[in-house]
């Protein structure tokens, strides 16, 4: 099932664009990563997708089951983010305001999937720590679980390990490739291509040259010596 589609997209600022007309498609379950150079676009194309920032032209259509309200968002980390004065179940419920409207309380099912992102990201033992007192791989798992518990049909990542360690990065990756084999679908600009080749199903690259398709197609593409040689064998 297709959950999101773009058609001749044009990216911009008050009529510069800043990426070229962009084609691809997302379908339930999908792992794409979203990569190209520094001032492509990247998170300009993710704005678009949260109906944040309004495309120049082309189209940006929702599947059947999927609107704005079904996805999850970690954006880039920010000192802000670093220094949030509250317990790390606060931040993870903090995800289901969007969900309360003008009810002034956390329903007990919103509270339940608080704690069942954490127990799924292995951060449930974090719960009743400040959040300013963690590191930031575990800053980062967290923010992804109140991303979780936001909606948990597909997760925007905007370069989630900037900024980490190896071992954190590495970390955050597989916690993400656990939620896409449990059926999330995953959107993710990353600048660290080779750490989640292994995990993604489909690659975008942004700029030039533009390219979508499979991880396997990419490869072809980019990396058969046979292809950058001319096609000769």
């Amino acid at each position: 099932m297709i959950q999101l589609s773009c058609r001749d997209l044009v990216l911009g600022y008050e009529g510069r664009v800043v990426a070229e007309p962009l084609n691809f498609e997302v379908k339930k379950g999908d792992y794409l990563a979203i990569v190209g150079e520094n001032g492509s676009g990247k998170s300009t194309l993710l704005k678009a997708i949260l109906h944040l920032h309004a495309p120049l032209s082309g189209t940006l259509a929702f599947g059947e089951g999927l609107d704005r309200t079904s996805i999850g968002y970690l954006p880039q980390r920010s000192e802000v983010q670093s220094d949030f004065p509250a317990s790390c179940f606060e931040v993870v419920l903090s995800g289901a305001l969007a969900k309360c409207g003008l009810r002034p309380f956390y329903r007990r099912s919103e509270k339940k999937a608080a704690v069942e992102a954490m127990r799924r990201l292995g951060v449930y033992d974090l719960r009743d720590r400040s959040f300013a007192e963690l590191s930031g791989g575990q800053q980062q798992r967290v923010l992804l679980c109140r991303a979780l518990c936001s909606a948990d049909q597909m997760l925007v990542l905007d370069e989630p390990s900037a900024g980490l360690d190896a071992a954190s990065t590495n970390e955050l990756y597989r916690a993400v490739a656990r939620l896409r084999e449990e059926g999330v679908t995953v959107l993710m600009v990353s600048h660290d291509l080779p750490a989640v080749f292994a995990d993604v199903t489909h690659i975008l690259h942004v700029g030039e040259p533009s390219f979508f398709g499979t991880k396997e197609e990419y490869r072809a593409r980019f990396f058969d010596p046979a292809r950058r040689e001319g096609g000769r064998e």
